[in-house]
């Protein structure tokens, strides 16, 4: 349960910081924007897998989020009517995104990495000593 909430709380600070990044002007460079986004997302969806399955290995966590991060990826290369409606809309553009790219591609894998070598070291080493 703990393993859990800590999840839910990273995931709640990520996602506030890729809204900030997004949304907010800032003035960041446009990669910054972009790719920052695009990172948390992808940590997003490691965390998410992280609440739905606390007790799921680091390595195996990360391959799940890697593969759904590609699919979402390539189902851009999908066009249809009522997709692309939605991929133009907030929820869409958040969750979805509008344009394939093999960089961003690269980015979700570079992030998803980051936050299993993080959840490794760091939230899982702090829960086991305290155990």
């Amino acid at each position: 349960m703990r393993l859990r909430a800590i999840y839910a709380g990273f995931a709640v600070v990520t996602l506030i910081a890729g809204l900030v990044m997004r949304f907010a002007p800032l003035g960041l460079p446009w990669y910054v924007v972009k790719y920052g986004g695009s990172t948390t997302w992808a940590m997003m969806v490691y965390l998410a897998l992280g609440i739905a399955w606390p007790r799921g290995r680091v390595l195996t966590l990360g391959w799940i989020a890697g593969g759904i991060a590609l699919l979402v990826e390539l189902q851009r290369l999908y066009r249809a009517e009522w997709l692309d409606a939605f991929r133009a809309s907030l929820p869409g553009i958040l969750l979805l995104g509008r344009h394939f790219s093999v960089w961003d591609i690269v980015a979700y894998w570079v992030a998803i990495a980051g936050v299993a070598l993080f959840d490794h070291f760091v939230i899982r080493r702090a829960v086991m000593s305290r155990c």
